[in-house]
């Protein structure tokens, strides 16, 4: 596929992302009003699709896929490592918000929280990135017959599905008793 067909897809779902990303810069720019682990998350989201706006524009000026691949694999890793970092950060604020409820009412022991959908968003997230690496190394190898496309799409989109079945097995198998 030619780099600016690639660079108007790129472009255009980077535009429809604002729904994300504007709400995202405007923690960012509320600083200290929000939580750290919100701020952190933030980050998270704004460096995902600046990272996707960088490969739209790699894909107008650069010939070889190996700069649009690498652009997209580092950001990947980059807007990883602060979902992560967000998740622990919002783990530390759970366990002093329980605490100083421990403080406030003794008697009643806090609610054990469920963990559940934070392991179905690494879950996810794993998979994603997992998939995009993935397909942009198969991508960086530019595929030029028809079967190398073919597992250059099916190759990611099996490994993205293997992701969310774990994610949905372990969201039926932890289900909440009624």
């Amino acid at each position: 596929m030619a780099h600016p067909v690639l660079a108007l897809a790129t472009t255009a779902v980077t535009a429809a992302g604002c729904v994300w990303y504007l709400p995202a810069l405007a923690d960012l720019r509320a600083g200290a009003d929000r939580p750290v682990s919100r701020r952190v998350r933030a980050a998270s989201c704004v460096t995902a699709w600046a990272t996707a706006a960088t490969v739209a524009v790699l894909f107008l000026t650069t010939t070889p896929w190996t700069w649009p691949a690498t652009a997209a694999g580092i950001g990947t890793l980059l807007a990883l490592a602060l979902l992560i970092s967000s998740a622990l950060h919002h783990s530390r604020e759970t366990r002093e918000a329980a605490t100083h409820w421990t403080e406030l009412t003794p008697t009643q022991p806090p609610p054990t929280p469920d963990r559940t959908r934070y392991v179905v968003a690494v879950l996810l997230t794993t998979g994603l990135t997992t998939a995009t690496l993935i397909g942009a190394l198969r991508l960086a190898e530019n595929p030029d017959t028809p079967t190398a496309w073919l597992t250059t799409i099916t190759t990611p989109a099996a490994i993205l599905a293997l992701f969310i079945t774990l994610a949905a097995t372990h969201t039926h198998h932890h289900r909440p008793p009624h």
